[in-house]
């Protein structure tokens, strides 16, 4: 019987909480420069620069601070970013 709740508990709660941990480690890891994100106080900003464990926002026009990597929540918009050739698409264009 304490195996079996064990169990419940483990699919129940520890599982989808180490899931959605590692999908923000994944999100704060590929942050980059013109992501809008919201930082976990509610405040949204713009992704200025990335170092390796801060991230510089512009949260208003000529403002920018500095948050640690861990204290952004989501990315409400992600930047445009360039579409990598495949190397069929490659050797066609040379043709």
């Amino acid at each position: 019987m304490i195996a079996l709740l064990f169990g419940v508990m483990y699919f129940m709660m520890i599982r989808p909480q180490q899931k959605r941990r590692r999908e923000a480690e994944s999100m704060q890891a590929n942050l980059s420069a013109g992501d809008e994100v919201v930082t976990i106080g509610g405040l949204y900003g713009t992704v200025t620069g990335v170092e390796d464990d801060s991230v510089l926002l512009e949260v208003a026009p000529g403002v920018q601070t500095r948050y640690a990597r861990p204290a952004i929540a989501r990315v409400v918009t992600p930047a445009e970013r360039p579409v990598e050739a495949t190397p069929e698409e490659t050797d066609s264009v040379k043709d």
